[in-house]
């Protein structure tokens, strides 16, 4: 194409300011305002300048372009308008999808989320007194239920994250001095934080011990000295050394904490709160555990093996949880009413052991043969609703995700989808675009679909959409 005739194709473009005194645009104004109607107008504009520019639109085009330019001007207006953070099907057999907002809250936090939030509560009222009160006390108490294990000197406070709950505890108990910690724990968290840059932030000073795979008690002892505040383990939870490694049990840490009066932290990210061998994965350490083991104080998440809302939850002997509620970091770093209101809803479900409350506890415990039977009928009603989708049932495995229990996996069964006319990666991008979006993954020229991680009442929803789709 020319440039004189793409140069005719711009002028052929209305401005802004004629498209809002068209009638159909200016009552769009009129109803939604004049500001996101005229970023919706500068949006499409905008759009068709750079097909012109790119050639995508010669005179023929371009004028069908324009007389629907109304209905892409409204198009444009609903999207904006629109929610962006929306609830999608979890189709991967990965339990806490990062990406797609870790744990699922149960429906009772989310019942008495709406009830406190959308009216007055106590956060921060003591009702006995009716003089100020602490938001700590909602969940501390439930906390102590479940990990006082018979020690009275155990206290928990919450904050906006783990990486949060780290950066306090460290900034409390070692600003200006010296944190030892072994080189083949300084691991790398999602969104590429390290542990050494928030320890940087924190004030404190690192001292590597051992080497990447093997680390010992004598590697701690030997580098304590008199600018020491903190003994450091870090849990990898979310990649495994193998092979030839060395790493002394938490309780020989604590011992030499102890004996060389020193608080040992322990940084366990995933934060389980119950035996995960009842789940049927192993190697991932629970809170309780770090605790009985002399751990002075645990970091974990709220949002991970927990099942509850995103947090950052320290829990140790009193004395040093206060002197963190103290540090001017707890009130920049706290959390609202909502965070505290589904935390203690998922922790009441703990304290009563009613698991099947929780939905990350309730997809880990699901069965291979409990998943087939779902599996075999979605199946039945894909085959039954259209012959263009090809549906196979084969084994595969889950996995918990969410940088916890890297190296456990639970066998499921998937459904293993071809369409007619589509190649996977289209399929798959069609079910991404569905309402609600279906996020599944590609194997082997495969779309696979694992419905452990997909409540039940969403099974009519996957099979409608893959209909409609063929």
């Amino acid at each position: 194409m020319k440039t004189e005739t793409k140069s005719e194709l711009f002028r052929a473009l209305p401005s802004v300011d004629e498209l809002l005194r068209t009638p159909v645009i200016s009552g769009l104004a009129e109803a939604h305002g004049a500001t996101a109607v005229t970023d919706a107008v500068r949006a499409v504009t905008a759009r068709l300048r750079e097909e012109i520019s790119n050639g995508l639109l010669d005179a023929s085009s371009l004028q069908i372009a324009l007389d629907g330019l109304a209905r892409a001007v409204e198009a444009q207006l609903r999207k904006s308008l629109s929610h962006s953070l929306r609830a999608v099907i979890n189709a991967t057999g990965v339990i806490l999808h990062t990406n797609l907002g870790r744990a699922p809250l149960a429906p009772a936090a989310l019942d008495r989320i709406r009830e406190t939030a959308s009216q007055y509560s106590n956060l921060e009222f003591n009702l006995e007194s009716g003089e100020r009160g602490k938001r700590d006390i909602h969940v501390d108490r439930l906390f102590r239920k479940l990990l006082a294990d018979g020690n009275s000197d155990v206290s928990t406070i919450v904050v906006n994250n783990n990486a949060a709950a780290v950066l306090l505890a460290l900034n409390t108990l070692a600003d200006g001095g010296v944190v030892i910690v072994s080189r083949g724990e300084l691991v790398e968290i999602g969104g590429s934080f390290r542990i050494p840059d928030v320890m940087a932030k924190s004030g404190a000073r690192l001292r590597e011990v051992g080497t990447t795979n093997r680390t010992r008690i004598a590697d701690y002892e030997n580098a304590i000295n008199d600018q020491t505040r903190l003994l450091l383990r870090v849990h990898r939870s979310n990649f495994e050394i193998s092979g030839f490694t060395e790493q002394p049990p938490i309780s020989e840490l604590a011992e030499l904490a102890r004996r060389r009066n020193l608080p040992l932290m322990e940084d366990l990210g995933s934060g389980a709160l119950v035996d995960l061998r009842n789940f049927g994965l192993s190697g991932e350490p629970n809170v309780l555990d770090s605790l009985r083991s002399g751990v002075d104080v645990v970091t974990y998440s709220g949002d991970k093996l927990l099942g509850g809302p995103q947090a950052g939850i320290l829990t140790g002997h009193s004395d040093l949880i206060a002197r963190m509620r103290s540090n001017s970091l707890f009130r920049a770093l706290r959390v609202d009413k909502l965070t505290y209101t589904a935390l203690e809803t998922t922790l009441l479900a703990y304290v009563i052991h009613d698991f099947d409350a929780i939905p990350t506890l309730k997809m880990m415990s699901l069965s291979q043969s409990e998943i087939g039977e779902r599996a075999a009928a979605l199946a039945e009603k894909l085959k039954s609703g259209t012959r263009k989708i090809q549906v196979g049932i084969v084994d595969g495995e889950s996995i918990v995700g969410g940088g916890a229990a890297p190296s456990s996996v639970l066998p499921t069964r998937l459904l293993a989808l071809t369409c007619e006319g589509l190649s996977a990666d289209e399929l798959l991008a069609r079910l991404r675009n569905s309402v609600p979006p279906i996020i599944a993954r590609v194997e082997e020229g495969r779309v696979l679909i694992d419905p452990r991680t997909v409540f039940p009442e969403q099974d009519r929803i996957i099979a409608n959409a893959l209909s409609r789709i063929a």
